[in-house]
């Protein structure tokens, strides 16, 4: 690519991004400091820490980020450790299935979860069966408030994130520190807290900030289990009043800051400690070869923590299939009616046109603009590509929540994304741009790794030979990285058919709403309400099961597509 269009390139995703990405962000902010007659003023600001209600909300939003995070790293540490230390018994088959958590949106998993641990749930009809629990005065498991069933969804929905994170940061050691620190009589407990936990610092905290992002402003999970307490939930109800009511904006902007201090803190104190200021490992390391009952015991701790992470899925499936589930361990009745039902019902087929529609579109987006970007930060050499890199990571660092209510905001009649909203309030070109903006970095990444892995000999050859630029990347480049294309077009696709905070906030009116948003109607209808939202839940889940274990089929290393 030569320096004129990389430039042009450049200056066209620039001018994007700072339209449908930095501008929705920085208005919410513009918003939250914007007096009524023009001018800045802190009083929004302060009527949100000066109102009891949104004070407990935020409150109990970082209550669930810190409690989430905490209790995810306690699954995650363990496993990352164990697998990185020891060759058990069915480690490898351990590692993938472990892995479970990523095919079904928290949100969907709530649903099964509450019938299995709620107070006429399947467990409390177990203990009661056996005789250990008083039919009168059942347990409610899910706590009152359901805050830890909050944080247990959250736990075993994010811990992967996390383990991958520190997987890769302790593959990344030089194992001859730990081994000398053993050579000098270091027990394995001193040594894990004086060695391995400081140089694994930068991984740990990098996915701890996900995670505390993520469950910070977590909205579907709260909605399900009707915890309306918490800062997202308000935000998502402040919705119906926006023209006349500043303190939704308020409330993201604090949200939002929060959040980015979370990662500028955590990018402080741990982005220069990075691999390449550390000796690089000659190999694996001393990893022992566990038999026996130790090997079981490895084993029976992964398959431990995959059986509980299957719990919200097994809750859906049998939600799904169920004819009576009430104070029952196992539903009264299996019957395939409700996917029958789904298929039939007025809601659920057009909102699987819209999504497959919303989510197509989007991805052609992300793959044009992509493919572009990483031909830009991989094969040129201009100044500005390595800003162009970071531009287009930030769609993972800052809140869905946030975003979204930023193009709501921006969309409304006479804002300057209101050309995005169709007639008749069709948000279809509004949500594809959201889908497309916080899924890009997935199809980017994807690029560049298929770039750098291969030869730029080939594309010189070309050019040599007088094939232009354009040429060059469609009969040379194109074809060696298809897999990698495809790959992230899998992920983006994939996601973004199942994306929560855009479609819950965006998506107004019935004739349009996406899967996700189908879902959450669907929980608040009556009758089988909650088996059909179930029924179209599985349907989300066996859906990103294909579409990951393509993905990572197609990209020949399991992992390397989450490392974005």
């Amino acid at each position: 690519m030569n320096r004129g269009t990389a430039i042009t390139v450049t200056a066209i995703v620039t001018a994007l991004f700072a339209m449908f990405f930095l501008y929705p962000a920085f208005s919410v902010i513009g918003e939250a400091f914007r007096a009524p007659g023009g001018g800045f003023t802190l009083d929004f600001i302060g009527d949100v820490f000066r109102n009891p209600i949104y004070l407990e909300g935020l409150r109990n939003a970082l209550a669930l980020g810190l409690t989430s995070t905490l209790a995810t790293f306690m699954l995650a540490f363990p496993l990352a450790l164990l697998s990185h230390r020891y060759d058990f018994a069915g480690r490898g088959l351990l590692g993938i299935l472990i892995l479970i958590p990523l095919v079904l949106p928290p949100f969907v998993g709530a649903i099964g979860i509450k019938h299995m641990l709620g107070v006429e749930g399947s467990l409390n009809a177990l203990l009661t069966e056996i005789g250990l629990m008083n039919p009168q005065a059942p347990v409610d498991w899910l706590a009152k408030g359901r805050f830890w069933g909050i944080v247990a969804m959250n736990a075993l929905h994010l811990y992967p994130i996390l383990y991958m994170n520190i997987t890769a940061a302790l593959s990344n050691l030089d194992p001859a520190m730990e081994q000398a620190a053993e050579n000098l009589g270091c027990p394995p407990a001193r040594r894990l807290w004086r060695i391995t936990l400081p140089l694994a610092m930068p991984g740990i905290f990098a996915g701890s900030a996900i995670v505390f992002v993520w469950a910070f402003t977590e909205l579907g999970v709260p909605l399900v289990f009707d915890y309306t307490r918490v800062a997202p939930v308000q935000v998502f109800d402040g919705i119906k009043d926006l023209s006349g009511n500043p303190a939704p904006y308020a409330l993201v902007a604090v949200i939002l800051v929060i959040s980015a201090l979370v990662f500028g803190i955590t990018k402080a104190l741990f982005g220069r400690q990075t691999s390449s200021a550390q000796p690089r490992p000659k190999g694996r390391g001393a990893e022992v070869k566990l038999t026996g009952l130790r090997s079981l015991g490895c084993a029976m701790i992964f398959g431990t923590v995959f059986l509980v992470a299957s719990l919200p899925h097994l809750g859906v499936v049998l939600l799904s299939l169920s004819d009576d589930w009430y104070k029952t361990v196992f539903p009264v009745a299996l019957k395939f009616d409700h996917y029958l039902e789904a298929l039939g019902d007025p809601f659920v087929v057009p909102s699987i046109k819209n999504s497959l529609f919303y989510a197509s579109c989007a991805t052609l987006v992300d793959l044009v603009l992509g493919v572009a970007i990483a031909w830009v930060i991989v094969r040129s050499t201009i100044r500005g590509r390595a800003l162009l890199d970071g531009l287009v990571m930030l769609p993972l660092a800052v809140p869905g929540l946030v975003l979204a209510f930023g193009y709501l905001a921006l969309s409304q009649e006479g804002r300057p994304l209101h050309f995005l909203i169709g007639s008749g309030g069709n948000p279809a070109l509004l949500l594809i741009v959201a889908y497309a903006v916080r899924r890009l970095p997935y199809v980017v990444r994807s690029a560049v790794a298929g770039l750098q892995q291969s030869n730029p000999a080939l594309e010189e050859a070309a050019r040599s030979l007088g094939a232009g630029w354009f040429n060059t990347l469609r009969k040379i480049s194109l074809p060696l990285i298809g897999a990698n294309l495809a790959a992230g077009c899998i992920l983006a696709f994939a996601f973004a058919m199942l994306e929560v905070s855009d479609s819950l906030i965006l998506a107004q009116q019935v004739e349009y709403y996406p899967i996700t948003k189908t879902i959450y109607a669907l929980l608040s209808s009556l009758g089988n309400g909650h088996e059909l939202a179930a029924a179209l839940g599985t349907w989300a889940m066996v859906f990103l099961t294909i579409a990951i274990a393509g993905a990572a089929a197609l990209a020949g290393k399991r992992g390397g597509l989450f490392r974005v």
